[in-house]
């Protein structure tokens, strides 16, 4: 209402991105995030006394999400060497602001090589889910957005805390970054990430970029 504080109104989160308006492609980049097939980010870091890796593969793969052809990016998380995780994650950008926007999730959780859950799925135009923004075109510093917006299964949201953010990592010194906090109000839990112009994520909490590039997928 027009009674409301300016003050509230900056703590709200985008959550409608006007869909139906946007024109998407499967493949293609923007300065933070690059959705082409074949590319490869490798993250690997010790969490206690576990070494973690996270495997983040943009696949040849698409799927049609409520008549929109998505792309196929699976994330593979091994602790020790064991898989614990393969998600699939269903991405498409924007041809005219370069966002890259996200439809949604295959969820895998494996115990002992055995898939045992399925916990944070969801599907835009599924259950009341909407697809969310994973990475905007221009990104703005204090800019909030929500990047999934699934009631009761994944309500992830970030904010852009920083847009110049220097970071050296076991793959190189990346100057220009941008730091995103992102929260989850369905568990309270809180992290940030680094993402590198040109590169794509480059830290997540305590895992850091150790090698990236195109592999054959």
């Amino acid at each position: 209402g027009e009674d409301e504080e300016a003050g509230e109104k900056t703590d709200t989160f985008q959550d409608s991105f006007d869909l139906e308006n946007r024109e998407f492609t499967t493949t293609g980049r923007n300065k933070y995030f690059i959705l082409e097939p074949g590319y490869q980010l490798v993250l690997e870091g010790k969490e206690g006394e576990h070494t973690v890796k996270l495997e983040v593969t943009v696949l040849s793969e698409t799927k049609e999400i409520a008549g929109i052809q998505t792309r196929v990016m699976e994330e593979r998380e091994t602790v020790d060497g064991k898989l614990v995780e393969i998600s699939r994650n269903f991405f498409a950008i924007c041809k005219q602001t370069k966002s890259v926007f996200y439809f949604g999730e295959e969820v895998d959780i494996y115990k002992d090589g055995k898939v045992v859950a399925h916990e944070g799925a969801w599907i835009h135009g599924k259950n009341k889910a909407r697809a969310g923004m994973m990475m905007p075109g221009e990104p703005i510093l204090g800019a909030r957005y929500y990047q999934e917006v699934a009631p009761k299964q994944a309500m992830d949201r970030a904010e852009i805390v920083n847009l110049s953010t220097t970071l050296r990592t076991p793959a190189g010194e990346f100057k220009g970054c941008l730091k995103v906090h992102e929260e989850n109000p369905l568990d309270n839990e809180k992290e940030f990430k680094i993402h590198a112009p040109g590169i794509g994520l480059i830290q997540d909490e305590d895992l850091l970029l150790v090698k990236y590039g195109f592999v054959n997928k």
